[in-house]
């Protein structure tokens, strides 16, 4: 594989064409206010997991339109004061996993909670367990394109309300602080937590890597790679309905996410990557609001992105961020 996009020097100054809705943020705001008119309800369960220096809670919460969602909330063992807060996102497909998973943030004396995505958990990793009880017009295989007649049935308005949801829920349990909450995520975990970056105000910081849900109009031009091509595969039977689904897509881009973005940002991207291309990623990097902001660049990286060298990266940073 070889570098596919624009030269690095170009990617730093890149800026999305993607036009934002003029009711943007009366899209987003009505669609919030709406799942808070019920309590987030959050219910922490721990379970035997076998671990010694980790506690693990299943944990039910109420999403969009009042939907249980899961997650997994871990804190160091013994904790007795309310400690920073990791909320994480997880990838295309795959779910929360198994409690005995991700414990890298707990280990450095965090609280870390790592939300479910409804409907997904059965391509990779450990499994999930939320459903998504919602129906859709006609969609190909895939999430990408379900509801995407119109921005109020699209997919990804449930799953970034559940985030927002999940945010709430995590900073409501008594050992986690809200003043020192930090969303987190790679690939579509990344999309997801530049959109609750743009929508939550009062995060202590923000870390997305390899993003997905970025730039659709050129992503899903530029690339062949699932999942953004789930979306040229839908428009090559709907034909004619281009600007539609655009402007559908428009509503969850995390360029225009990025655009309210309140908090110091870590991005990461991989000069290599087809499926999350790099000028996607600068395009919300570029965009992103707060002046603290920093990318990390893997020059021969493919969607793999930094992996372990980032999370390193990741714990670095925050050090200054959610201690």
């Amino acid at each position: 594989m070889s570098l596919f996009d624009l030269p690095l020097h170009e990617l730093r100054l890149y800026r999305s064409e993607s036009t934002e809705p003029g009711d943007f943020d009366a899209f987003w705001d009505k669609t919030l206010q709406e799942a808070r008119e019920r309590e987030v309800g959050a219910r922490f369960e721990l379970v035997e997991t076998g671990l010694s220096t980790v506690q693990v809670y299943d944990v039910t919460f109420a999403g969009f339109d009042g939907h249980p969602v899961k997650g997994w909330l871990r804190l160091p063992a013994g904790a007795t004061e309310p400690l920073p807060l990791i909320v994480e996102f997880v990838g295309y497909g795959n779910g929360r996993g198994l409690p005995h998973e991700h414990l890298l943030w707990a280990s450095t004396g965090r609280a870390h909670f790592v939300m479910d995505t409804r409907g997904q958990g059965s391509a990779w990793g450990g499994g999930g367990a939320t459903a998504d009880p919602v129906g859709a017009a006609p969609a190909f295989p895939g999430f990408m394109t379900r509801g995407i007649d119109a921005p109020e049935n699209y997919y990804y308005r449930r799953v970034i309300t559940d985030a927002v949801r999940a945010v709430e829920a995590a900073r409501s349990h008594p050992l986690t602080d809200p003043a020192r909450t930090v969303v987190i995520g790679v690939s579509q975990g990344g999309g997801i937590a530049l959109a609750v970056g743009g929508l939550v105000p009062d995060l202590a910081a923000v870390a997305p890597d390899v993003p997905f849900l970025c730039d659709f109009a050129r992503a899903v031009s530029l690339t062949d790679q699932h999942p953004y091509r789930e979306v040229g595969l839908y428009l090559k039977t709907h034909r004619g309905r281009t600007g539609s689904v655009l402007s559908t897509l428009s509503y969850f881009d995390g360029v225009h996410f990025a655009a309210r973005g309140r908090a110091p940002a870590l991005f990461s991207t991989a000069l290599e990557d087809r499926t999350c291309p790099p000028s996607t990623v600068f395009a919300a990097f570029n965009a992103w609001a707060h002046k603290e902001k920093r990318i990390e660049v893997y020059d021969f990286n493919d969607h793999e992105g930094g992996g372990p060298f980032q999370e390193a990266a990741k714990v670095r940073w925050l050090t200054s961020h959610a201690a």
